[in-house]
């Protein structure tokens, strides 16, 4: 459009078109195509403000993923942590629990691990102040009775939930 108009002005300047109408033509397309390239130009800069405005936003939504990807990877690494602690832990208490395991009578290991399977992980529980803490109910005189009458190497179990009860100093016995 430039290129036209230089060349059109040049033709108007030359003395190369010499009828009035000619003139009149050439001298109307270059105010045309001025005012077209300004309309272009005008058009060209909104798009050139778009461009900019959506590069900041591309830069701050960056920067923001980043921000969270550096939160993602400091929990993961902390989460790591906390699962190799948790394996070291699980490892010593298994240790552990065979060797005590290793001192129980067989039948009763067998029964507390079948309880420890029906009741959710957990197949005994303390008795603390007449109540059993596996199922939080309180046992009644009948059953206190003849946990108190009972042998204290004898196996004891709480009547509502069966886990097996230990016996302790707040039993309440």
């Amino acid at each position: 459009m430039r290129q036209r108009a230089v060349r059109d002005q040049h033709r108007l300047d030359s003395g190369a078109a010499t009828s009035p109408k000619d003139l009149e033509n050439l001298q109307r397309e270059i105010v045309s195509l001025a005012k077209r390239q300004g309309d272009l130009e005008d058009v060209v800069l909104e798009v050139m403000e778009r461009i900019e405005s959506v590069q900041e936003r591309i830069a701050e939504l960056t920067e923001r993923v980043s921000s969270v990807q550096s939160k993602i990877d400091d929990a993961t690494a902390r989460r790591g942590a906390a699962l190799s602690e948790i394996d070291g832990e699980v490892a010593t208490v298994t240790k552990e629990r065979a060797v005590i395991a290793a001192t129980i009578p067989a039948d009763l290991l067998k029964l507390y691990d079948k309880l420890r399977e029906q009741q959710g992980g957990i197949g005994a529980a303390k008795l603390y102040q007449r109540s059993c803490q596996g199922c939080r109910q309180e046992l009644s005189i009948t059953d206190i009775n003849e946990i108190r009458a009972a042998a204290p190497d004898t196996v004891v179990r709480c009547e509502n939930c069966r886990r097996i009860l230990v016996r302790t100093s707040e039993s309440g016995l």
